[in-house]
């Protein structure tokens, strides 16, 4: 089993997107029982809250469901646990390195070995929740292509 957890700031935009929008991936390709996914914060500022509205909109608009998805904090002992801890952007990974440790192998960007490596924009700021969609199902796509390849 494949044991993902996908990281943001807060855990209500963009980590929580890849989460369920991964977790669609895998049930559609009948991978499902093969992987683990979840998602977490690096901040403790939105610790319980559900996915922000517009990114929950976004994802049903592709008949993708994150109910009952509150945030929660990265943990130490989520570096030992999880294969792959995937960040949005460069603060993410400063973060996820300072709550884990170093983890060699194990911290990534998610659009890392994508067509256009780099980060996925913040939507909390920038607003636009339909280039983070496209960013993060890009992303997921080519993970799932790059984990299931032989």
């Amino acid at each position: 089993m494949t044991k993902i957890l996908f990281v943001c700031h807060g855990n209500i935009c963009r980590s929580p997107m890849a989460e369920f929008v991964m977790k669609d991936m895998v049930k559609k390709a009948g991978l499902a029982e093969q992987f683990q996914i979840d998602s977490a914060a690096t901040s403790t500022e939105e610790i319980g809250n559900p996915v922000y509205p517009p990114a929950r909109r976004k994802l049903a608009e592709h008949g993708i469901s994150c109910e009952g998805k509150t945030a929660r904090q990265l943990k130490r002992q989520d570096a030992e646990y999880y294969d792959m801890l995937i960040g949005m952007d460069q603060a993410n990974l400063r973060n996820m390195r300072r709550i884990c440790g170093e983890t060699p192998g194990k911290l990534r960007l998610l659009l890392d070995g994508t067509d256009r490596p780099g980060e996925v924009a913040d939507p909390w700021y920038t607003g636009d929740f339909e280039a983070t969609w496209r960013d993060v199902e890009e992303g997921c796509r080519k993970l799932l292509e790059t984990l299931t390849e032989s």
